[in-house]
């Protein structure tokens, strides 16, 4: 529900703070207060259409904020539209705003972050309608009325079940599609698959293998560098010619050293040291000279390397970057070719899969369409009992099933109709508000007092239905009189047990049954006028009654006290019978 509302510089409005209460909250006070005003800025921030006069005189922009209280049900709806925005709080907080500036520019925002405004106004009409505006009327938009529908009839386990099979009817059917494409090009493809799958078949791919004919390449590519410095070594080692090798000179050293310590003990350690480092040496020649017999002259080895490089670099710039891409794209190049050479099976298959959903579908939307047509008799003659209630005594209500044919569709009743996630069936509500005139949309209503009614009648039968939490009524009480203004409170506050619901009216029988009343007046302060806001106390609600029956006086201060007495045996706080 509607937490806070904050206006600044909007039209007569400086600054302005409501808190609301849950239940019904009826908005009364004299014409031109800023009651319509604080409504129009509702409208503003639930994404409506703002003008740059709405902007307060000597002000440079207009600002007006939300907070909102979110049940369990609007939370859902709200979460799944910001969430992929990355604008859902997790602790269910919900702010709006709207800047409007003297420029032209509107400025929206969720949760403290600029957004479209269309994706503020989508947000909007989970959160509030607000009828007399038309943006927000979310009955006179005929996509809502096959839901609305369905919720009265409470037949959710057979629509779940119909939504299930025709999720699956569609990936079917996608499926279809995409073998029937497969099936236009099967046999280039197929050729095409065949070769790639033999090139890299008959490269015979290993792992590591790249990296150890570098290696080897390596070492071929320097056969002549690697046995000169590996001679050369050697030399200096153990075969020197010129002078003596340093085997030979660590041999006289470590002999020298050996006598030394069998006549001075001291000099044992420095003696077995020079025999490790002769052995050492001694090691290295050795193992030099194998590795020297080793070094490999061969071109044609090389040659080979080459070429098997070439042929790996080019499947890897062909099929992927590395060996396992192109193990990885082989593997799916045969899966496809599997499934291209069987495509004329799998199109039979698929289709007889379709074949069968499309019957069980037309079963199931054969009964939603029963159960709908069984609920619309039962929501029309609700509809109209309460319009009775409303002096609107001739007026007729419907809702309109139409099916359109189509050959591809499914079979109900001998033909084929078309159908979406929702059945065969398409919904309309109609109303005929003088007799005469024939039914007609709801959306070509034109008398705003019409339709304030008709919204009320819809959506106290359909209260349970609508989830949208706040609704917002702007001249509801237009051309009706005391006695039925009674009614219209009754079922506002009806309304307000599952809703909350706001009211702006003159009639103080409506406004006697409010949960929470807020004077709307104005005042003058340095020659400019202000809309000043009040919430009543007892005392205070019985002056403001007397004073929209007449004026204040101990006669109408007298029905303002037995009309709130009325309303306590209406809504039990008091006992009737007392």
């Amino acid at each position: 529900m509607l937490a806070e509302l904050r206006i600044q510089n909007f039209a007569i409005i400086q600054d302005l703070t409501l808190a609301f209460s849950d239940g019904l909250v009826v908005l009364t006070g004299e014409t031109g207060a800023g009651k319509s005003i604080i409504l129009d800025a509702l409208n503003a921030v639930l994404g409506g259409r703002v003008d740059v006069n709405d902007i307060r005189r000597d002000s440079d922009k207009a600002v007006i904020e939300a907070a909102f209280d979110l049940d369990a049900p609007t939370a859902a709806a709200v979460k799944t539209l910001l969430e992929p925005e990355g604008l859902w709080e997790e602790n269910g907080s919900l702010s709006l705003s709207r800047e409007i500036r003297a420029g032209g520019r509107s400025v929206a925002r969720v949760n403290g972050r600029s957004v479209s405004l269309a994706l503020q106004a989508e947000l909007g009409a989970l959160l509030a309608d607000i009828h007399g505006q038309s943006e927000h009327l979310s009955l006179l938009k005929v996509r809502h009325h096959m839901d609305l529908l369905d919720r009265f009839a409470h037949h959710e386990d057979v629509l779940n079940a119909y939504t299930q099979l025709y999720r699956q009817w569609l990936a079917h059917r996608s499926e279809l599609q995409e073998l029937l494409n497969l099936q236009q090009y099967a046999k280039d493809r197929t050729d095409m698959l065949k070769y790639q799958i033999q090139e890299i078949e008959a490269a015979r791919l290993k792992a590591d293998e790249e990296a150890d004919l570098r290696q080897e390449r390596t070492l071929l590519a320097n056969a002549e560098t690697l046995n000169s410095l590996s001679r050369q070594a050697l030399s200096a080692l153990d075969e020197g010619a010129e002078a003596l090798p340093v085997t030979d000179l660590l041999g006289e050293a470590q002999h020298a050293l050996s006598e030394l310590a069998r006549i001075d003990p001291q000099m044992t350690g420095m003696s077995e040291r020079a025999a490790q480092a002769l052995n050492t040496v001694s090691e290295i020649a050795y193992e030099l000279r194998g590795y020297l017999e080793n070094i490999e002259f061969n071109p044609a080895r090389l040659d080979q390397i080459e070429e098997r490089l070439n042929t790996l670099n080019f499947l890897k710039r062909k099929y992927g970057g590395s060996t396992e891409s192109i193990k990885t794209y082989l593997q799916k190049a045969k899966d496809e070719l599997s499934k291209v050479e069987n495509v004329e099976e799998q199109i039979s298959e698929v289709e007889q899969k379709i074949s069968r959903l499309k019957q069980e579908l037309a079963v199931l939307a054969g009964k939603l369409s029963l159960e709908r047509r069984s609920a619309a008799q039962k929501l029309e003659k609700s509809v109209e009992d309460q319009l009775q209630n409303l002096q609107m005594n001739n007026a007729r209500f419907q809702v309109n099933f139409t099916v359109l044919p189509n050959p591809e569709g499914l079979e109900l009743d001998s033909q084929r109709v078309a159908f979406d996630a929702t059945g065969a069936d398409k919904v309309e509500f109609l109303i005929e508000t003088n007799p005469g005139e024939g039914l007609k949309p709801l959306v070509k209503i034109a008398s705003g007092g019409e339709t304030s009614r008709l919204m009320l009648a819809l959506k106290h039968v359909l209260a349970e239905a609508d989830q949208i939490p706040t609704l917002v009524f702007d001249e509801i009480d237009q051309g009706i009189g005391g006695r039925v203004g009674v009614v219209v409170g009754q079922m506002l506050w009806q309304l307000g047990r599952t809703h909350q619901v706001m009211c702006v009216t003159h009639l103080p029988q409506l406004a006697a049954y409010g949960d929470q009343h807020l004077r709307v007046s104005k005042q003058e302060a340095q020659g400019r006028t202000l809309t000043h806001v009040s919430v009543l106390d007892a005392g205070a609600r019985e002056q403001e009654l007397a004073g929209m029956i007449g004026s204040v006086s101990v006669g109408t201060l007298q029905s303002a006290r037995d009309l709130l007495h009325a309303v306590d045996e209406f809504t039990g706080k008091i006992d009737s019978v007392s």
